[in-house]
This record gives C-alpha cells, structure tokens and sequence, in this order.
C-alpha cells in the first residue's frame, strides 16, 4: 500500500474501525448460508465420481442430477436447472420468459424497465422481428417499486416480473421479505407466475425470494468465482418442466445436456458462493464508507442492509468516471496493463465503459464496476473475491477521481 497517500491509508484504517459491526453481519450471514450448502451436499451424498464428465446426449449424467437437487434445496424450490450451457444472465432470464410466456399473454413488470439488455428479448428497443416476445404477440406492461398494479392485473397477464438489483437505476435492491409478498399477493389475486431476476442478490440475506421462478447467472454470486460459465433456473416443478422444454425441447426437456466436465467447477463455487459473496458485500460496504467520506454520493450507505452486490458511486462528471473506471481495471490481476473506454456495448441503449479484469470473463462476483455514459454519470461496482484485493482496488479508484 505504499504507492497510496498517507491520508488514503488512514481512511482506510477508519473506515475498518466503523465498518466492524457491518463485517460481523455479513461474516453471520455467511457462516448460515455455508451451512445450507453443507447440508445439501450431505443430503445428496456429493462424491468424485459426480464430477465425471459426460459427452454427447448426457443421459444419466448423476453429477448434473445431484447439483440441480443441491440448487433447489439451498434456494427453497422444488427444482432446478443448472447448465454451463446457460450463456449468462439475460440468455437464463430469456428461457424463463419464453417458457412461460405464449401469444395473447401480458408480461408484466413491477419493478420498472427491466436491466437493459432485456429491453430487445421483450421488444421495447431494437429492431422487430428478430424474435423478441413482442414478435410472438405477447404484451408488456409496468408499474413501479410501491405502486399499486392491482389494476394491471387482468386475466392476460400471465406473468409478473421482479428485478431484485436495481440495474443500471438508482433504486435499492429488493429485499427476499418483500419480493415473497408480492408473490403472495399476486397467487391470491390472479392465476399469474412471479418470475425474479435474481442476479447479484444470491446468498446476500438468509433466504431467496419466494417465487415461482428464480433466475441467475453462475458467473456471478452463486459461481464462487470458480464455475466459468453458466446460469440457473429455480422454482416449481411445473414451472421447471417448462424451462426444461425452452431449454432443450418439448419432450426432451432436462434429461440431456453433456457436463463435458464443467460438474465441478460449478459444485466448488457454489460450496464457495457464501464465502466469495461475504467478501464482495464487504468491499461495498468499504467502498461506500470511503467515497462517502470523500464527498461523494453512494448507495446503498455503508450501515445500510444490502440485498444484493451493487455499489454506486455517482461521480457527476464523465471524466471522474473513466477514471474511476480505469482505476479499477488498473488494480485487477488480469489485464491490469487495458485503459478502458465506452463503447456500444451489444444490448445496451448507451454506450458502456467497463473495467473486467476477471480470471472469467465478465465475472461479476470478481471484482468488476461498469457504468453508461449517462448523467448522472454513476459508477456500478460488484464483487471481489477478497476483501483486500477489493480495498486496494477501492483506494486506488478513490485517488484517481479525487486527482481528477
């Protein structure tokens, strides 16, 4: 830490005397959620042998048999699907849409405009008919966090829709409690599924959110920073059944699907997961102490709960965000040498800068932070598989804005 400023480095020291009530929680919710995933791999008798690859169809696969058991226990459903064949996040969320979605049926969000690169699966941007759900003659609707969609729900919605994180807003995260109560309201009042986008909020609180279908990616919380690709779906077995059909095809469903040796590594992260998410949730809370202090508007405040990995830091100057951008590429341990700049990100409506030095590309339980060029020009910052790779990396960025 010697190329940092005497007064960054006693910030520091402050802030992990404030922060010592903050780590303890995190490090008790933790230590709760390990024992959910050691009480899985018990139940499902997790051998060596689980970790053989298989090829071709993937018939009979046990090692992709017993980890969507595991899945569906940690998170409280009935089943599962995990497959490193899951390109990411918005490819998972695609499969539980068109899963369940048919022409004439309303999708509708209550959590505002979705994350945005699920704006063209739906059809609000792009062009038409490249297969967006609009094509397929289903409709959209939207009410926002805390309003009253009760109006919205006629007998054509089909399903409701929660983004837990808050995106590329500036809204909070949602919390598990008040996700099941919208799940609940919308079971009493309609024949409608709740879906969840539950990226970035895996083994953040206690539980996951009660639902219907939970959706997410394996390159971030519940990877570990160890599985290198892949996404999950959660939920009913009808529900799964379905997604199994989007997933493959209808009768083939999730009997097929070679690991091609892909097994492990998603067992190990996910044993990792609540260790590797602790780490990150702990790098928020520093970071928000720090540019807090520093002058800088933050969210969530470092003592407030957190229910997913995501960090702001509104900069309000597009020069101060390259640079805080630049900074955390800077301090990562893969291509520490690449100066990021924005550019048109695919499925993106602004242009993106983003700093991604991962050991998997676009790992965002790896310490990563991105932004769109857009005032009021925030930083979005998530993961860290240390809490000291992530405090130098946060000191680094904060000299170089404050320099700026």
């Amino acid at each position: 830490m010697s190329n940092l400023s005497q007064n960054t480095l006693l910030l520091a020291k402050e802030a992990d005397k404030a922060l010592a009530d903050v780590y303890a929680k995190i490090d008790e919710t933790a230590l709760k959620n390990t024992e959910k995933v050691m009480n899985a791999f018990r139940a499902n008798r997790v051998s060596e042998n689980h970790f053989a690859a298989s090829t071709g169809y993937g018939y009979n696969d046990p090692g992709r048999e017993v980890t969507e058991k595991i899945y569906a226990q940690v998170f409280g459903t009935e089943a599962a699907l995990v497959r490193h064949s899951i390109a990411n996040g918005t490819h998972a969320l695609t499969i539980g849409l068109f899963a369940l979605l048919r022409p004439g049926d309303t999708l509708l969000s209550v959590t505002g405009k979705p994350y945005d690169t699920l704006e063209e699966v739906i059809g609000l941007q792009g062009e038409k008919g490249v297969g967006s759900l609009s094509d397929f003659g289903v409709n959209y609707r939207q009410s926002e966090i805390g309003d009253d969609f009760s109006h919205l729900l006629d007998d054509t919605v089909k399903v409701v829709y929660i983004q837990r994180s808050r995106g590329y807003g500036q809204r909070p995260a949602l919390s598990p409690e008040y996700i099941s109560e919208i799940t609940r309201y919308v079971h009493a009042h309609s024949k409608a599924y709740v879906m969840v986008d539950n990226c970035y909020g895996e083994f953040t609180c206690e539980k996951e959110p009660e639902a219907d279908l939970i959706v997410g990616s394996l390159i971030k919380n519940p990877g570990g920073g160890i599985a290198v690709t892949g996404g999950y779906l959660a939920g009913t077995e009808k529900v799964i059944e379905l997604c199994s059909y989007r997933l493959t095809a209808p009768g083939v469903g999730g009997e097929v699907g070679a690991t091609i040796g892909q097994t492990r590594n998603i067992l190990l992260g996910f044993w990792m997961a609540p260790h590797a998410v602790a780490q990150a949730l702990k790098t928020a809370a520093f970071s928000a102490y720090v540019f807090e202090k520093a002058g800088f508007d933050v969210s969530p405040k470092f003592n407030e709960e957190r229910y997913d990995l995501i960090q702001t830091v509104t900069l309000h100057d597009p020069a101060k965000l390259e640079s805080f951008i630049q900074a955390i590429q800077y301090s990562s341990p893969v291509d520490s040498f690449v100066t990021p700049v924005p550019w048109a990100m695919p499925g993106y409506t602004d242009s993106v800068i983003m700093a991604a030095g991962t050991f998997t590309g676009g790992s965002t339980i790896e310490l990563s932070a991105d932004a769109p060029m857009r005032e009021p020009y925030t930083a979005f910052l998530q993961g860290s598989l240390t809490l000291e790779g992530g405090k130098l990396s946060i000191l680094n960025a904060l000299e170089a804005v404050t320099k700026k």
